[in-house]
């Protein structure tokens, strides 16, 4: 198994049925629990061990989620009131470094996560099909990205991110 993707890669058909919109939407509901559970018991020492060699930390991990799904909310909201909003990279793993996500007690980012997934969810699930096509430009990337797109895309994400530490539990036994 490749430690970077134990899901494997997000992968992108080009359009998105609505079965498929309401299973990503599901997972991006079900991802505040699943974190949680993924991280329960583990100790101040545990949540400092890196997924993999050279990788974040399990607490750098839990932090990251917050900080890229805070990101991607706002850049969905965006796109829903702009017409093809030009957003704002960040540099991922600068703010890894940073000490909110180095030193930080998970449990801050676990909460923020539940309140944040809850807003997300219920403006997901407020949105007609048409709006999974509304757009922003990534600059950093050069790309438009579909709503559609960053759907599955930040569904994948939570679920890839959760597998690095449930991975890394399951290799240790802790």
């Amino acid at each position: 198994m490749d430690l970077r993707y134990p899901i494997g890669p997000f992968a992108w058909e080009g359009t998105a049925t609505a079965e498929q919109r309401e299973s990503w939407i599901s997972d991006i509901e079900k991802l505040p629990s699943m974190l949680s559970a993924a991280v329960q018991g583990l100790s101040e020492d545990q949540l400092g061990l890196p997924y993999r060699e050279g990788g974040w930390s399990i607490r750098q991990v839990v932090h990251h989620l917050a900080d890229s799904h805070m990101n991607s909310y706002i850049r969905f909201k965006l796109a829903l009131t702009e017409d093809n909003p030009t957003i704002k990279p960040y540099d991922e793993q600068k703010w890894a470094m940073m000490q909110d996500a180095t030193l930080v007690n998970v449990q801050v980012s676990l909460s923020l996560i539940e309140g944040l997934h809850a807003r997300w969810t219920a403006v997901l699930n407020a949105m007609n099909p048409s709006d999974f096509d509304r757009t922003f430009y990534h600059p950093e990337s050069q790309k438009t990205m579909s709503l559609d797109y960053a759907t599955g895309m930040y569904a994948w994400h939570g679920k890839h991110h959760t597998a690095h530490i449930t991975s890394l539990r399951e290799r240790l036994a802790i």
